[in-house]
């Protein structure tokens, strides 16, 4: 498992963490460049051109990145890190698994509501169970997350699941398999080990009823 909470692909082109030190596949990084105002900018969609400097999606470690000028080292110039650069990235990254979810909603491939998600998993259909981190531990309880690699995505909150389903708040969702499913678990990985997500809770949180 990667600290960017994906497991690693033996398949998938790996790059170093300028932090840890540490080779990994790269759909578990933050890819960085310089502009061209010496300005440190994260690339979250990798296509962005330049050098690209690569940091685990671990909120501490882009932190650390920032404030002990080892995006500096690893460019070999004086550049600067935004302020707020963990928030900049986290914003971007959950855009990104919305807009993605959403997608997967209007393909047929995502569904919400409690009854429609247990009737996929019943069905053998689902893929992953998606469930708010703020959701009643209770009745998250009653459904089960498929087996299988990805099968359970909890760093979304019941006002931002819902966002992806035209609704105010969703607090179950599902996905089926497919390449929009596949995308939205990958980005969901990074979003999770940037705020410090496990299992649905975030590191050090009580996990108690939310």
């Amino acid at each position: 498992m990667t600290r960017g909470g994906r497991e690693k692909d033996q398949d998938e082109p790996e790059r170093k963490c300028i932090v840890s030190g540490e080779s990994q596949p790269k759909g578990g990084l933050i890819r960085f460049v310089v502009g061209p105002d010496a300005m440190v900018v994260p690339d979250v969609l990798g296509r962005l051109p330049g050098r690209g400097m690569y940091v685990a999606a671990d909120r501490k470690a882009i932190d650390k990145a920032a404030a002990k000028g080892l995006f500096s080292r690893a460019a070999r110039q004086p550049v600067k890190a935004p302020d707020g650069l963990s928030d900049l990235i986290e914003a971007q990254l959950l855009r990104r698994v919305l807009d993605t979810l959403s997608m997967a909603r209007k393909a047929g491939e995502a569904v919400t509501g409690y009854e429609k998600v247990k009737e996929w998993l019943v069905k053998g259909r689902a893929r992953v169970l998606i469930q708010a981190s703020d959701g009643s531990e209770r009745g998250k309880t009653k459904l089960h997350p498929p087996e299988g690699e990805g099968g359970f995505i909890g760093c979304l909150s019941s006002g931002e699941l819902g966002l992806a389903f035209g609704r105010e708040r969703a607090i179950h969702a599902a996905l089926a398999a497919g390449g929009l499913g596949q995308r939205v678990v990958e980005e969901a990985a990074r979003l999770a080990g940037v705020r410090g997500h496990v299992g649905g809770i975030s590191a050090g949180e009580d996990t108690k009823t939310a």
